[in-house]
Parts: structure tokens; sequence; C-alpha cells
């Protein structure tokens, strides 16, 4: 047998050594693991990979390696699950293509010893991220989902975008795959603003970007109920007061973390009054967002309406460990490529997107949804 060969039925006293190491740290790890903690899995398959990787990569294993430690581990625990040969290398490669998250670790010299493996919380802890890496949505996505993703989207940013969709949406492997399947990523729709030039640090410009679609539909909200003859005389008071009567509906619309602070909220300075039509507070993004409506086509004009209301809100209104304010412009239509080019030179973050009511969706599309009584019956 030469020096490259593994048996795949017994291990030296080395190997089997490497086996003890991963099945007592299985032992540590399956208890927090079988009350479904995904962070603790996913600490336990990196920090498993990590082990796994500074010895197979530096040729002190031979070929076969893996499948032998799998043999012998489902020997030593029986019925054990996951860790076969092909799961042992997606450990691995898991633990290798986010490797620069290890930078911090305890462990940073190549002789890694049995106890190394062992840390009072297996493997990964990360603080609050660099570059704008998402750490919330990286612990909120299954191992699987990670295996897919290393597989078949090698793109960064796409990764990221992927890791807050699953995370968000709870999605399956199928529906995962067809995401990346149809370009999700490259055809995503946010909005055109500035918040990556306007929103520091990084992180939060990031999620300001994923937060804020580029159209939305106000499906409780329709015209033909409010009993307006004509709909050309509809404004901005009559869709925002049916907003305010359906503010929860609104925020669901919008997405997490929203609270409502008021609409026509009252600001001041130097006796000039100025009353923006809706007002929100983001938890996630820890600042204020300010959401002016219009009933046509977007203008530039609604974008310096804007920059007043956020200049007064930061003077005026925020407080200190909050972060500078946010505002949309939430129109009937837009020119994507105009708003990207007006909107480049502004130094406050500021977005636009468009909405649509209930009655302006296509008559079959009208008669395919529920209708709010037959909602709430199913509710």
């Amino acid at each position: 047998m030469t020096k490259n060969r593994t048996d795949t039925t017994t291990l030296d006293g080395n190997y089997a050594e490497a086996v003890a190491v991963i099945k007592l740290t299985l032992l540590r790890g399956q208890y927090e693991a079988a009350k479904a903690v995904n962070r603790v899995q996913l600490s336990l398959y990196y920090a498993i990979g990590r082990y796994l990787s500074q010895y197979t990569r530096k040729g002190a294993w031979g070929n076969g390696v893996l499948e032998a430690m799998s043999q012998q581990l489902r020997r030593e625990l029986p019925g054990l699950r996951g860790f076969s040969a092909t799961n042992l290398r997606e450990m691995r490669l898991f633990y290798e293509a986010w490797k620069s998250l290890d930078s911090n670790s305890s462990v940073t010299t190549d002789e890694l010893e049995a106890k190394d493996i062992l840390p009072q919380e297996p493997g990964l802890t990360l603080g609050a991220g660099e570059g704008g890496f998402p750490v919330e949505d990286f612990f909120r996505v299954p191992f699987s989902h990670h295996v897919y993703l290393l597989a078949n989207v090698k793109d960064l940013q796409a990764r990221y975008y992927y890791l807050h969709r699953i995370a968000e949406e709870h999605l399956s492997v199928a529906a995962l795959k067809r995401l990346v399947s149809e370009q999700a990523f490259e055809k995503q729709g946010n909005m055109p603003s500035n918040f990556s030039q306007t929103i520091t640090p990084d992180v939060v410009a990031r999620k300001a970007v994923m937060m804020f679609k580029d159209a939305y539909l106000l499906d409780f909200i329709n015209v033909e109920e409010i009993g307006e003859r004509d709909r050309m005389d509809v404004d901005e008071r009559v869709i925002e007061q049916e907003i305010v009567h359906n503010i929860k509906d609104f925020i669901m619309t919008f997405g997490n973390d929203f609270a409502f602070i008021g609409n026509q909220f009252h600001l001041e300075i130097y006796g000039v009054e100025h009353f923006p039509d809706l007002l929100f507070f983001n938890r996630e993004l820890n600042a204020m967002v300010v959401i002016e409506l219009k009933t046509g086509e977007f203008k530039s004009a609604y974008l310096g309406q804007l920059m007043t209301y956020l200049s007064i809100l930061d003077a005026k209104v925020k407080k200190e460990h909050e972060n500078p304010s946010i505002g949309i412009v939430l129109c009937k239509s837009v020119n994507r490529e105009y708003v990207e080019f007006v909107i480049r030179d502004y130094n406050r973050p500021l977005g636009v997107a468009t909405y649509t009511t209930a009655d302006e969706l296509p008559e079959h599309l009208r008669k395919a949804l529920p209708s709010i009584e037959d909602l709430k019956k199913l509710l």
C-alpha cells in the first residue's frame, strides 16, 4: 500500500483520532441542533469543514480518507445521517468558501490540535461583518441551500442577494433553483436610488437597496369602491387616506420592521411649515423613512421637495443614535433611466418607486384575486 492510499474499512491511529474528534463534536452539537438552531448546525459544519480542510488540503491524509471516516462514524454512531463522504466534502467546501470569515478565529496556525475543533460554541462566531456581509441572513439559511449556492452561484453579491431572499421568504431548495435559473439577481428590480452613494456604512446601504422594491401593488386601495366618478379627480390625499385607513396592509406590503409615525407630519423651520404625506421608522435601518405620494408621472421637482423634508427631519426630529432619514417618491409611472440620471448628484438617500391599485389590475387578474371577505373567511 502506498503512502497516499487509505484503507476504506480500517483507519490507523491518526485517522481514528480524527474520527473521535468529529464524533465528540457531533455529540456536543447535536443537542442544540436537535432544537433546530440553524446557527449551531452551520457553526458545527463550519468547524468540521475547517478541520478537514487543514488535513486533506495539505497532503496530511491520503486519498479515500473521507469515505473511510464516514464509514467509521456510521459504525460508531448507528443511525447517523448527513455525514456521508459527499457531506463531508460539502462541509469542507463550505468552510473554504467562507474561510475569510474565520480570520479572527483563535485558531490561526497550520497545526490544529484536536481541542481546537471544540470551542464552547462550535466553529463560527461573527461580529457585525464587513463589506456588507449579511450576518443574520447567513445563519438563517439551511445548509442544503448553502451547498447549492456555493456550487451554482459564484458572484459574491449574488450570493448575498439569494441568502437574503431565502432567509426572508423561507424558500425551498427547489424555489431557490428556480430563482437562480431565472437569473433573479441579474434581473432584480430594485428601485432607482442613490443609497449606495449616500448611506454609510456599506452594510446599511446594502440593506436599504435590498429592502425597497421598484413597484408596489396597493391592492387594498380600490378607487372604484371609494366612489370617485372620475378617476382623474383622485388626488394624493385620497390615496393617502386609504393608506392610513389600511396602514397595516401598507406596512405588510412595504416590508418588515416599519412603524407608522404619522401622515401630514408637521415640520417647521424658520416659520415655514411642511407636511410630508407619510412618515415611518424602520428598525432594521434605524432611520426614518418619509414617503411622498404622487398620482402622476415622476418629476424631478419631487426630489427637491423630499430633500427639504429630509433636511428638516434630520435637523429637528432625528435622534442622535439614528441614521440619516430616507426619502421615497411613490408615483404612478417613472422613466427609470431618467431617475437614475437626476438622482445621482443628490447627497441625501432618495429613491423612486411606482404603485398600482386594485382597480388598475387587468380584469382577468382582478377576478382571480379573492375578495376581502373571502380572505377574512380563510384567515
